[in-house]
């Protein structure tokens, strides 16, 4: 089997950096708009052209490493992938750019979002101050991930484990609300407060000039991108899944999830046009043609996903060369039974599973084969259940301890 290296570079090593670098610009893409902030959407700019420039080392080093027919066919999965990745990618800059023309913020509604993105900075009482992120272990300890730093006038983005964090820093992170009040007391030293949503302040006539009929159709548009940001992360998670354990059931999951992002994009397009109806122009206009954009390239995700998950489908053989990515990759993806009686009945929220492990729990498949998937934190964990879920690789000691108990007690005494 070809080993597909290309001098410099080889296909795992480019094909890790694809899939860690298209769900950071996710992130970084809706913190843009979340803050309509220009200066971050100029990063994931950045970032898609070093997307564009992995997909074309990838297929030059497929190209030099297929020697075979047997080769070639494993390779064009891997190139379906890259190309998926590289898709995600775009789709995030296209986010991104809604930053830099107009404020849509009155229409995002953070609550909705299964996974949080807010700012903080770093006061003089926090107990982050002067340390590393690598040392910190924020994602095992709060749940929560730092995408960026301001420092200053300067911004450091996707900051390796060796950045260390300063007083006055503004950092942006994304993670389980539920982790949001002890990041922030980490960070600050004080108890964290819930913040009136932007927009809910304003003069009662402001509320009055904007009529029931368009304060109905915009919190209708929040709840509608909200979901359709959600369930284009799961599809990425869900797809990477599916390939990784070789599940056609995820994978038709994927695609029945992506048919149901092309029916909430047609419903927010009729959402926008009602919204439309009787605006004169200006910045209105500018606002529900940003929120068709995000609409638009969520949908793309879901897509790129359904794309990644079509490897499974058709039952394309993948080059080893996949797993062991996804193996080295930043975030890992773990299939687990839950094993430990201790926990057997107990919610998702009780375990604070996201918080304690940073592992995010994309599906729950029960006992009798059905499947949960994005479960809320009310889900009820029970014997046989089995776990597929995403997080970083510091994690995967933590969460095999709260699954497995003392069956992995009892393997480790026997090694």
């Amino acid at each position: 089997m070809a080993d597909v290296d290309a001098g410099t570079f080889n296909v795992k090593d480019v094909l890790v950096e694809m899939k860690d670098l298209s769900g950071s610009m996710v992130d970084l893409a809706y913190s843009a708009i979340l803050y309509s902030n220009p200066e971050i959407a100029k990063e994931v700019y950045k970032l898609e052209k070093r997307m564009h420039s992995l997909l074309y080392k990838m297929r030059i080093a497929i190209m030099l490493g297929a020697r075979n027919i047997d080769d070639a066919v494993e390779f064009a999965g891997l190139l379906q992938i890259a190309a998926a990745a590289e898709k995600i990618a775009s789709a995030a800059g296209d986010i991104a750019k809604i930053a830099e023309s107009v404020d849509i913020t009155r229409y995002l509604d953070r609550s909705d979002f299964e996974e949080a993105v807010m700012n903080v900075r770093i006061k003089p009482a926090s107990e982050l101050t002067n340390k590393t992120l690598g040392g910190l272990r924020l994602e095992t300890e709060t749940g929560m991930s730092v995408l960026a730093i301001k420092r200053g006038s300067n911004w450091i983005y996707l900051p390796s484990g060796n950045e260390q964090l300063k007083e006055g820093d503004l950092i942006i992170i994304s993670g389980p609300t539920e982790g949001i009040p002890a990041f922030c007391r980490m960070a600050t030293g004080e108890e964290y407060r819930y913040r009136v949503k932007e927009g809910e302040e304003k003069e009662g006539e402001d509320r009055e000039r904007g009529e029931k009929r368009g304060k109905r159709i915009t919190e209708e548009i929040a709840d509608l991108i909200a979901e359709m940001k959600n369930i284009s992360e799961l599809t990425v998670g869900l797809a990477y899944s599916a390939v990784m354990f070789e599940s056609k059931e995820i994978a038709a999951e994927v695609r029945d999830l992506e048919e149901s992002m092309d029916r909430m994009k047609d419903e927010l397009e009729i959402l926008v046009m009602k919204g439309a109806r009787g605006v004169t122009g200006g910045t209105n206009f500018e606002e529900l043609r940003g929120i068709l954009h995000v609409a638009i390239s969520s949908e793309t995700i879901s897509d790129a996903a359904y794309e990644i998950a079509d490897v499974v489908l058709r039952d394309i053989k993948l080059h080893p060369v996949f797993l062991a990515s996804i193996r080295e990759s930043d975030e890992v993806i773990l299939k687990m039974e839950v094993k430990n009686r201790e926990i057997f009945g107990k919610s998702l929220r009780d375990l604070r599973i996201e918080t304690q492990t940073g592992m995010f729990i994309l599906a729950i498949r029960r006992e009798d084969g059905r499947w949960v998937y994005n479960p809320g934190g009310d889900a009820v964990l029970n014997e046989g259940d089995l776990l597929i879920m995403r997080g970083p690789r510091e994690g995967e000691d933590k969460v095999r301890e709260i699954f497995l108990g003392s069956e992995l007690n009892a393997n480790a005494s026997n090694r």
